[in-house]
């Protein structure tokens, strides 16, 4: 039986990106299993006009590869939008341009089957290899690999406040499926501190008027944090700051994680600039904003939500109702049931979460499973971003090959993280 060098499971940008930088590798078998039957990249916060919240070149393949057939500029190139996006001006690609981008890419390659669902992953000891047992068209068909790639994406988050809830509460990764419906409510209200929250807030707005309902937006935050984009602070989006992130103890990493979220998840600054403006043009009917309030209970009476709400600086408990409720409260990492036969293969962390190594991988081996965002809690703000997927590709593809095929960057930053070496000390 056929035994591949590697099997990834999950194809976002992530992994897609793996099978891009694979995909010319002569020496190299890959495959690639979606349990969807397409590449599709948050389409419930398709919004128009949003855009992603990096560059163009954190693309695929380009921070890895500047050559590659597969990067966002021959995309525009081949489907005849590269001068319009020249005179543009813009770094920053619609989000909607982005997933379409993808799923141009996602189409070149035959390594990737979607419609595929990876039931169990099993290791098989005579061949040395994982064994997928995966599900396609109603068939089963085992597949071996030597190693894993896991990329299955996160799953949308609920406070434990909010989890449960009956009616038509609706995350904000199906908001545009349910939109119509909510704006036929009286009101809507939007939990959230991030970018999402912010668009569906801004996308919402213009509608308050024609439909006639009260748009009200609570977030915990003492205020509207916007990203950070000095540029010193984007170097910690660098090789030099995994390291020193990754060498620190499990405590001050998750520290460090809760302190950080407002450099990557934040709202972009020209949004806030842009409701603000809205708010200004239209004044203050329909609409509420209001800052530092958690969400403590909730429950629905079959019409409206009330809600149970704690304003931290002042201490003050109110409450208050809605019709619609949205919750914009992010993404987790997850991990898959179909690893459990293999659970004793991970290495695992005292909160039972993959130990990542450096290298992003989590067998006890060190080079036999591999995660692709999972690993925030180790490699710090850098696992979700898109500008960082190519240089940990660049990583995972130097393990699965044996060789540095793409060169791994390993300084950067102008910037020493950390306190200088004892033999700088001594010198």
């Amino acid at each position: 039986m056929r035994i591949h060098d590697f099997a990834a499971v999950g194809v976002g940008p992530f992994n897609l990106g793996l099978a891009c930088l694979t995909a010319d590798l002569p020496d190299v078998d890959g495959v690639f299993f979606e349990q969807r039957d397409g590449f599709d990249w948050h389409p419930g916060l398709m919004i128009p006009g949003a855009t992603i919240q990096v560059p163009f070149l954190a693309d695929l393949v380009t921070l890895a590869d500047p050559t590659s057939r597969f990067s966002f500029l021959n995309y525009l190139k081949q489907t005849g939008r590269l001068y319009r996006f020249y005179i543009r001006e813009s770094f920053y690609p619609l989000r909607a341009e982005y997933n379409a981008y993808c799923q141009w890419a996602a189409a070149q390659l035959p390594a990737i089957s979607f419609g595929s669902r990876v039931e169990r992953v099993d290791y098989d000891r005579t061949s040395r290899a994982y064994a997928l047992r995966v599900l396609s068209a109603g068939a089963v068909e085992t597949v071996l690999a030597r190693r894993l790639v896991l990329g299955i994406g996160t799953a949308p988050h609920v406070p434990a406040a909010l989890n449960g809830l009956p009616g038509p509460v609706v995350h904000s990764a199906d908001y545009l499926a349910a939109k119509a419906r909510l704006q036929r409510l009286d009101s809507i209200t939007i939990v959230g501190s991030g970018q999402s929250a912010a668009e569906i807030y801004l996308d919402l707005l213009p509608g308050a008027d024609a439909h006639g309902y009260h748009l009200t937006w609570l977030t915990r935050s003492p205020r509207f944090f916007p990203m950070e984009y000095t540029k010193l602070t984007l170097e910690m989006t660098s090789p030099e700051y995994v390291r020193y992130h990754h060498a620190l103890p499990a405590a001050s990493r998750d520290r460090l994680g809760r302190e950080q979220r407002n450099l990557y998840k934040g709202i972009s600054g020209d949004l806030v600039d842009t409701i603000f403006d809205t708010l200004y043009e239209r004044g203050d009917a329909r609409t509420t904003l209001r800052t530092g309030v958690e969400v403590t209970a909730a429950r629905f009476d079959g019409e409206r939500y009330v809600l149970d709400l704690c304003h931290g600086e002042q201490g003050r408990s109110f409450t208050a109702e809605t019709a619609g409720l949205v919750l914009a409260t992010g993404y987790r990492p997850r991990v898959p049931g179909f690893l459990a036969p293999v659970r004793d293969r991970i290495r695992w962390d005292e909160r039972g979460r993959y130990d990542v190594s450096l290298g992003y991988a989590v067998d006890h081996a060190g080079d036999e499973i591999f995660v692709q965002n999972a690993e925030e809690h180790t490699h710090s703000l850098t696992a979700p971003d898109l500008g960082m997927g190519a240089y940990r590709n660049s990583v995972i593809v130097r393990a699965l090959t044996g060789r540095e095929v793409y060169p791994v960057e390993e300084r950067i930053a102008f910037q020493e993280f950390g306190a200088p070496a004892l033999a700088e000390v001594a010198s």
